[in-house]
This record gives C-alpha cells, sequence and structure tokens, in this order.
C-alpha cells in the first residue's frame, strides 16, 4: 500500500514514477496538511486510472483538504440548466476531483473535510462506472452567497452585521462582496431568511436606493437609503448572489453505477450536483444544509440536486435538503425544437432555453418522440441511426423511418425517450427552500414516499413537462406520492401542471396520491389537469376553512377516483 502524503510532493507529472507494484494497490492512503492538497488527490485518482479497472479505494485519512481553483484541472463540459453563452462565453470548469474514464474507484473520506478555495467545481465523474463517493464533508472557504444579519432599522438606514465568513470591501461609499477570484456589489437573486419560522423567500434587494455604506466597526455595516426600507426586520437574514451558473458542485456525466453516501453538502456552488445522461445514479446519507454552529442559512446558490436526461435507477434516499437558493430536487429531459426536415429521414433540432446547450443530446439507437409544443402530445417516433453535431444549438438527426410530411407545418419538439430513468425519492427533509421541493418530469416509474416537506412557499411536488419555456421534457407516465408530510407548503401543495395551451386529450397517465397528511395553508391541496388516470386516496388533510371537494382541483382529467379522503379543522 502507497501512501500519499505531503512529503512527497507527489504530481500528475511525477506518478508515473511509481513503482509497479505501488500502481497494483488496492488502496491509495492520502493524509491531510496545511497546504493545497489538490495535486496530492489528482495524482491518486491518476494512480487509480493505472490499475486498468481493478478495484481501488482512495483513502483520506480524518482531516482538512485544502481544494483550490488555481491547482484545479480545467475542462470543457457544457452543462444543463447552468449558463447561457451570454452569461458564460467560456464554459471551461475548474475541476478539484476529476475522475475520467475510471472503472470500480471508491473515495472515502473517512470524515476528512473538503474547503474549497474559489469558484470551482469540486468533483466531475465523466465516462466513469461503478464509482463511490463517500463519508466526507464539503464546505467552501468563500461561499458564493454572502450573509447579513438586520441588527436595528430606522427611517432611512438600516444596520447589519456580516457573516465571518463573508467578505467585502467598502469603497467611495459602496460595498463589493468579494472571494477568490470573484466579486459582485448588487445581488441579482437576493432572499430572506425568517429564523423564526425556518423559511427562505425571494424579496428585495436590501442594497436598492442605497446612498452610502459605512463601516461601523468591523463587520458592523450602516447602510443609509434615498428613502424609507420596505420589508426589512432585525432578525432577519440576507442571502445574495449574482446568479451565474458558472460552475457546479459536482457533475456526472455519461456514467454508470454512481454513488454518494454519507456526504455533508455545507455549501454548493455555483450550482448544485448534476447528473447528466448517466444510469443508475443513488444518493443515499448526503445532508445539503449549512453547517450547525456557524450560523450560516443558505447551503447553496441554485438548485441542490439537478436530473437531466438520465436513465436506470435515480434514488434519493434518507437525506436533508434545507437552504437552497432555488430547487432542491428536479429530474427532467430536454424538449430540442424542430427547425428543420432536410430530407424525409432527417430532423434538424435545436436547443431553445438558453441555458441549456451544447451537451450531446442523442446517441444511436435512442428512441425519440415528436411531439406538438402546444399539445405536447405524440405525433411521431423513431429510432436514431446517426446523429451529427452542426454547432453548441443545432444538430442533425438521422432517423429509421420516413417522418409524416405534415410535421412542417407544426410546432415540433423532439424527445429523447431513451434517456428517462425510474425515480425513487424516499425518507428525506425538505426546508428552507424559496420554490418548490420536488420537481418529476419522467415517463420512467416514480415514486416518492416517507418525505417531509416543510413550508416550501411553491408546491412542495410538481409535475409540469414543457416545450416554450424552460423546455423540460416530458410526460408522466406512472407517478405514486404516498406517506408524505407536507406541513404549511404553498398552493398547490401538490401540481400537476403540464404547459400545453391546446387541449387534444390527457399529457400525463397514471398518477397515484395515496396516504398523504397535509397541515394546509388557505388553498387547494392538490390540483391535477390534463391527466388520464388519477386516484386520490386515504389522505389526510388538516384545514382551517373549506371541504375535501374545494382542496382538491381537477381539470380536464379522465379516469379520476377519489375517495376516503379525511378532513380535519
Amino acid at each position: 500500500m502507497k501512501k500519499i502524503s505531503p512529503r512527497y510532493a507527489i504530481t500528475l507529472l511525477t506518478a508515473a514514477l511509481f513503482s509497479i507494484s505501488a500502481l497494483q494497490a488496492e488502496t491509495i492512503d492520502i493524509y491531510p496538511a496545511e497546504k493545497d492538497m489538490t495535486r496530492e488527490i489528482q495524482a491518486a485518482i491518476h494512480l487509480s486510472r493505472e490499475k486498468k479497472h481493478a478495484p481501488v479505494t482512495i483513502q483520506l485519512r480524518q482531516g482538512d483538504y485544502h481544494i483550490s481553483r488555481s491547482h484545479a484541472s480545467h475542462q470543457l463540459y457544457y452543462i444543463s440548466n447552468t449558463t447561457s453563452s451570454s452569461e458564460n462565453p467560456h464554459p471551461v470548469k475548474h475541476i478539484g476531483l476529476w475522475l475520467k474514464g475510471l472503472r470500480n474507484v471508491i473515495i472515502d473520506g473517512g470524515g476528512a473535510r473538503l474547503i474549497t478555495h474559489g469558484e470551482m467545481t469540486t468533483f466531475v465523474i465523466d465516462s466513469c462506472e461503478n464509482i463511490v463517493l463517500r463519508n466526507f464533508t464539503l464546505v467552501a472557504a468563500d461561499p458564493t452567497v454572502p450573509e447579513m444579519t438586520v441588527l436595528e432599522v430606522g427611517d432611512t438606514h438600516m444596520t447589519a452585521r456580516i457573516h465571518d465568513d463573508t467578505r467585502y470591501e467598502i469603497s467611495g461609499g459602496k460595498l463589493r462582496w468579494i472571494g477568490e477570484g470573484w466579486s459582485f456589489t448588487q445581488p441579482v437573486a437576493p432572499q430572506v431568511f425568517h429564523p423564526g419560522i425556518n423559511e427562505t423567500l425571494r424579496c428585495a434587494s436590501p442594497l436598492d436606493n442605497l446612498v452610502q455604506v459605512t463601516e461601523l466597526e468591523h463587520k458592523i455595516i450602516r447602510f443609509d437609503y434615498s428613502r424609507r426600507p420596505d420589508g426589512i426586520k432585525p432578525g432577519q437574514v440576507y442571502q445574495m448572489r449574482d446568479a451565474i451558473r458558472d460552475e457546479a458542485c459536482g457533475f456526472i456525466h455519461k456514467s454508470k453505477n454512481i454513488t454518494l453516501q454519507n456526504i455533508r453538502f455545507h455549501f454548493l456552488g455555483n450550482f448544485g450536483i448534476v447528473g447528466q445522461y448517466s444510469e443508475n445514479l443513488t444518493y443515499d446519507h448526503i445532508f445539503c444544509e449549512p453547517q450547525l454552529g456557524t450560523g450560516r442559512t443558505c447551503a447553496g446558490f441554485a438548485d441542490f440536486v439537478q436530473m437531466s436526461g438520465c436513465k436506470g435507477k435515480l434514488k434519493i434516499l434518507n437525506s436533508r435538503f434545507e437552504g437552497a437558493q432555488d430547487d432542491p430536487i428536479n429530474v427532467h429531459g430536454t424538449h430540442l425544437k424542430v427547425v428543420g426536415y432536410p430530407s424525409p429521414r432527417q430532423i434538424k433540432v435545436r436547443f431553445m432555453h438558453p441555458q441549456s446547450y451544447g451537451f450531446e443530446a442523442f446517441f444511436k439507437g435512442d428512441k425519440i418522440e415528436l411531439a406538438d409544443a402546444h399539445t405536447l402530445l405524440c405525433k411521431s417516433r423513431a429510432t436514431v441511426k446517426s446523429v451529427q453535431r452542426l454547432d453548441n444549438y443545432e444538430i442533425l438527426l438521422t432517423v429509421d423511418t420516413t417522418l409524416p410530411a405534415h410535421l412542417e407545418q407544426q410546432n415540433i419538439v423532439v424527445e429523447n425517450i431513451t434517456w428517462t430513468p425510474d425515480v425513487e425519492i424516499a425518507g428525506n427533509y425538505f426546508a428552507r427552500t424559496p420554490t418548490r421541493g420536488i420537481l418529476v418530469t419522467t415517463r420512467g416509474k416514480v415514486l416518492i414516499r416517507d418525505n417531509t416537506f416543510y413550508r416550501t412557499p411553491m408546491s412542495a411536488v410538481f409535475i409540469s413537462d414543457d416545450a416554450r419555456n424552460w423546455y423540460e421534457s416530458g410526460p408522466v407516465r406512472d407517478v405514486t406520492i404516498r406517506d408524505n408530510t407536507f406541513i404549511g407548503c404553498g398552493t398547490p401543495v401538490i401540481g400537476v401542471f403540464p404547459e400545453n395551451d391546446k387541449y387534444e386529450g390527457a399529457v400525463h397517465r397514471n398518477i397515484r396520491i395515496l396516504s398523504n397528511r397535509f397541515r394546509l395553508k388557505p388553498g387547494k391541496a392538490i390540483s391535477v389537469r390534463c391527466t388520464d388516470g388519477v386516484e386520490i386516496k386515504d389522505n389526510y388533510f388538516v384545514s382551517s376553512s373549506g371541504t375535501i371537494e374545494n382542496i382538491i382541483d381537477i381539470e380536464q382529467c379522465d379516469n379520476v377516483d377519489i375517495d376516503k379522503n379525511l378532513l380535519s379543522r
């Protein structure tokens, strides 16, 4: 067993000098040090590659490991739902742990803490199989979401305490938030955290209408305004970010059988964990939440978990999602718009949402569905024979069948229906998010069970499908939502809203909402539209007003069975 410690100063360039016996070792040890450890960890990953896919465990011994953007691997990746080309013209990612083309590798943190420095992508798992990341904590030395707590509010001023891990500078009466290699002034997507009810909401910027900023003492700042600040109260915590998702916390790409287990993500920036065109992903006991005792209220720059175009089985189990800046979990595919028919067996398709482009969305042998963008209903199916990338936005597909000529007169989108996973989301806790809890649009089998949702301002569970906005596909075919607890969530608590603007039949099918417990705000508990096969049974509702009939809304649905639900005041 070869130990990698600071005194060996191992880099990827020198890793090849190790003996053959060292390369054959089953375990590679790494020891912490008070210096940047990015290259030491990269060297261990390189050694595991030399094992020729034999099982390897990279064992981090307990302690702190500093991971920096300055020593990261630079690799070009186009990641779904991140940034547009105008926001980020050069989408190279700065990667701390880059796993490429590996099999049968475990990275075991052994209780270690990884500390990132600068905006970076902590890990990438690309073209890998049978990979496990487990037993470590991830924090940021300079979180890209600065925080401050309101101490006092006057007629035209506010005094606030800046969080200990938030850095800033004041020049000419103006405030700038800073980190290692990044800075911004006015936040694009501010949020306010209400500690008394553990709820976070989007809000106006507390930096609007500023006249000047003055440092009263270290970390105590006075903000003077041109008019009375609205809605600001002592005790509130403001979270601010620039909204540019130029990195991700983690990226799983074109990989199979990947497990994240017993990991504490205390800050995910500048995006969450993205699975893209990967198969069989398991997240078990992952804790996306601020670290207790630090005073931080935000744990993520945007979504926590985003799954785009995956297949096989996606499992998210026994985990906590608290303190996101957007949806904790979003599972979807991508609709690409048909922009041309070069021949009867060819279609030219285009990425439409500016934040999703450039990645491989189709592979030879994939089955596709062509749907009307207004009805969201299937008009034709085919199998991909070849794929030609034309540029970062357009792809030419050659298919195995002659396409109907009438499609050329319609607004048609294409979904890759091969890459649609089965999903199990069970035993999780959701809180302190400004949006929804779970978004899911996949035609695979979906089970959402035994979760708790606390005060999500929007729907706790949301099923959409759209082809004219975010272009997130597609229809659901088998969804069970059972034995969950919903506490004070936005309405409707469970929403099924396909974004069709023309009705020619059901978009979704077979949705069962069974044995859940709802403590309701005024408004709807369940709203479902354009679905064939709706079963709502054995649910228990606590509401101060209304009846079962007026807290459940059904629109343009067929084969609906609502029975044995109870309402208590």
